[in-house]
This record gives C-alpha cells, structure tokens and sequence, in this order.
C-alpha cells in the first residue's frame, strides 16, 4: 500500500507504507491518516535529520538483514535468487525530510491519508 504525503509547501512524496512508517512511528504518528502541524515541523526535522545521521554510522544492519532474507525462503536455503538492490533509509526519507523542511519554512502542515 502507499501512503502519499501532501503539504502546500512542496510537491507531493509517495512512499510504500512499510518505509512511510518507520518514519512515522518517530513521530509517534499512524500511518493511515495523519498531519504533522506547522508548529511540530521544526521538531519533525531534527529527529529525521537524528535518525538519518543514526543509520548512516550502520549502514550494513539493513543490507545484512536484507540479504539474509534473500538468501533464506521458507523452505531453506535459496542459492537462485536475485541480487539484493540496497535502498537506505536516508535515501528513503530525504523526499519527505525535504518536504518536513519546506512545511517548516513556509509554516505549512503535511498531511497523509486525506
């Protein structure tokens, strides 16, 4: 499922609900339906941009997990499969980290599920 972010800041970011929420459980916020006003911006921000900075010092968790998963189905161990394409975390976060820095400017909310 997506989830699609909408500020009148910036243009609209669209993200998979499984990566949408991992930033938004930061913000303590549900991934369904929900707004991060003008004034929680700035505080939005920082903790993006800390978590971002946090997953740049262990860049191979992720990658490891991933791999491994690649390399083990449900019935054991899968030497055919295809190579793992690495997205990180701070990649996926900057368009929304953008948009958070764009509603915090122009003291805009961004909202989902609307």
């Amino acid at each position: 499922m997506l989830v699609k972010f909408k500020s009148k800041a910036a243009a609209e970011v669209t993200m998979y609900e499984e990566h949408a929420k991992r930033i938004l459980d930061l913000f303590h916020k549900d991934v369904k339906r929900g707004v991060i006003t003008a004034e929680e911006a700035p505080q939005a921000v920082a903790r993006l941009e800390a978590e971002i900075a946090e997953s740049r010092l262990h860049p191979m968790t992720e990658e490891v997990q991933r791999d491994v998963a690649a390399h083990h189905n449900e019935n054991g161990d899968d030497n055919e499969h295809e190579p793992v394409q690495f997205v990180s975390f701070a990649t996926r976060a900057y368009p929304l980290l953008e948009m958070l820095r764009a509603a915090r400017q122009e003291k805009q909310d961004v909202m989902w599920g609307v």
